[in-house]
């Protein structure tokens, strides 16, 4: 197929390319390439797809790679309401991945008007860009941290969201809406994934096992919050991978036939770890002890995650197998290699 992949210089979107292109599909690889974070690692990521230059790369222009001519890269915004529709009118794409979206909960509180640039105005280019150039289906990210202050453990896509506590999560929740708004007037498949703490190699700087490696290699401290007192749904970026892909190969006649256009699924490990249990596992790869400070809940925090994941298995037949130890453990050998750490 014929595949855009939104948000592809980012820790997902670059691991889905990669997955996407060993299937032997074409992909297109849109980012903005924007400074959230380090933007040396973006640059590597699009390195590591083929992309050269990536610093370099000029706004609005399809980069085809040398070495796979079946991927090429476009920086572009998707809140380009001018350039963005010109894309799809010139590929015809088949499936678009929508992964680009402005991330981060604390960051939410601190920058409202990001998310809504990006995670309403661009995520409503998407969907009409979809409508009008005939993509049979959206693929899109949502996040667990719509659920909110929901206390109904494990979290279920059959329990109500409109509790949000940040407004990344009211922008997630807003996807989900628009997306069953758009699938049910123009009939195209959509189908969103409520991702839950996806973690390994390549990860974003700003989550915990990419700043708890690094605070305690530099032998500075770490940040606990809620005295320690939480748990998360870690999931392995291949397990990620790999659910993202069998939906993205879904043949989608059935749900056509059927006025099925509208899923959503949470995609978990459904194995949720004490925050305690997942700094010792750091440590025990790392071979030194984390100095811990120990803080309050953060605004926007939630104590425990835990997602219900039937639907997935039983629909795309996802079964996530990577035990937290082994996943932490390959983090830890790219970020040394990486960084160059012996």
């Amino acid at each position: 197929m014929n595949i855009l992949v939104t948000g592809a210089a980012g820790f997902i979107g670059f691991h889905v390319c990669q997955q996407l292109l060993s299937e032997g599909h074409t992909v297109v690889g849109l980012d903005n390439i924007n400074d959230y974070y380090e933007l040396g690692l973006k640059y590597a990521r699009l390195e590591a797809l083929g992309i050269q230059n990536a610093s370099e790369l000029p706004y609005n222009e399809t980069i085809q790679t040398p070495q796979n001519q079946k991927f090429s890269f476009i920086k572009l915004n998707i809140e380009d309401r001018e350039n963005l529709p010109s894309l799809f009118a010139n590929h015809s794409f088949d499936v678009v991945c929508n992964l680009a979206a402005q991330a981060g909960v604390r960051y939410s509180i601190e920058n409202p008007e990001a998310y809504v640039d990006s995670n309403i105005v661009g995520y409503l280019n998407i969907l009409e860009a979809c409508r009008h150039h005939s993509v049979k289906h959206l693929v899109y990210a949502s996040s667990s941290s719509v659920y909110g202050l929901n206390e109904d453990i494990p979290f279920s896509t059959d329990q109500q969201v409109d509790k949000p506590i940040s407004l990344y999560a009211a922008s997630k929740k807003s996807n989900e809406l628009m997306a069953h708004t758009y699938s049910h007037l123009y009939g195209f498949c959509t189908t969103g994934l409520r991702f839950f703490t996806v973690y390994g190699p390549w990860g974003r700087p700003d989550m915990a096992l990419f700043l708890f490696t690094k605070a305690i290699l530099e032998d500075r401290g770490i940040e606990v919050f809620n005295h320690g007192n939480m748990s998360r749904d870690f999931t392995y970026i291949d397990d990620i991978c790999k659910g993202v892909t069998n939906i993205i190969n879904e043949d989608t006649r059935d749900r056509e036939n059927t006025n099925s256009y509208y899923k959503l699924y949470n995609i978990g490990n459904s194995s949720p770890v004490a925050l305690m249990e997942f700094i010792e596992a750091i440590e025990e790869v790392l071979g030194k002890k984390a100095k811990k400070n120990l803080q309050p809940m953060q605004a926007g925090d939630v104590a425990k995650t835990w997602a219900d994941v039937s639907g997935l298995e039983k629909d795309y037949h996802y079964h996530p197998n990577t035990p937290v130890k082994e996943g932490i453990k390959q983090f830890i050998d790219w970020y040394k290699a990486y960084y160059k750490i012996a």
